[in-house]
């Protein structure tokens, strides 16, 4: 796998500097100023699984590289991307996650953001009804400080219209998890299984708030 490192060109999220003075101290903090997000936990009754989304992400992938060889992202501090030379395989930087997406487009509300994501990344269709909101929390507080919010939705195979995979024209390639009821909380625990909190959240949730209305434990 060829990997390079370099400034962003992209303007979907800015740098800024917080300088303040805290108990008499001045103090100044990095943060990015980026969206807020949705998010989505869908259980298929028909599959009697949760439905979660897998796919490559750059950061994951970059804090491996420099977690086994520290100094690697050196190329990441010059003007121009450079080859990395201590590569890892591709799948280094892949993560299990829940469906989820920006509130990146003025005029349309959270619930219509998630059943847009439910459509583009896993194929299923979802109208703003079919949403149990579960809460809004931060993300990133170190740096980005958005806010996130879950939904939770119960599907079937009959409300599948498509593959899924997300948007190629933004350059989303996502492979759709159909993950057993069996096994789920094992996999939440597994330590050595690349997932998101929203996932061990999310399925935590499901069995405590869901399941034992649905007749599964």
């Amino acid at each position: 796998m060829f990997v390079q490192f370099g400034p962003s060109p992209f303007a979907c999220s800015s740098p800024g500097v917080h300088r303040a003075i805290q108990n008499g101290a001045q103090k100044s903090w990095d943060f990015m100023k980026t969206h807020d997000s949705v998010t989505i936990l869908m259980f298929n009754s028909s599959r009697r699984s949760l439905v979660l989304v897998k796919q490559f992400r750059p950061a994951v992938y970059a804090g491996e590289v420099e977690r086994l060889f520290p100094g690697s992202l050196a190329a990441a501090e010059q003007d121009r991307p450079q080859a990395l030379q201590a590569a890892l395989p591709g799948s280094a930087g892949v993560t299990y996650e829940l469906c989820a997406g920006l509130l990146d487009q003025p005029g349309l509300s959270l619930e219509e953001v998630a059943c847009k994501e439910a459509w583009e990344e896993c194929g299923y269709r979802l109208a703003p009804s079919d949403l149990r909101r579960v809460t809004s929390y931060k993300s990133g507080v170190g740096l980005t400080g958005s806010s996130q919010t879950m939904f939770y939705a119960e599907v079937t195979d009959a409300q599948r219209g498509s593959p899924g995979g997300g948007l190629a024209e933004e350059g989303e390639l996502i492979e759709v998890v159909h993950l057993p009821l069996d096994g789920a909380r094992t996999f939440a625990d597994d330590p050595d299984v690349p997932k998101t909190l929203g996932v061990i959240f999310g399925i935590s949730w499901f069995f405590s708030c869901v399941a034992p209305g649905l007749g599964l434990q």
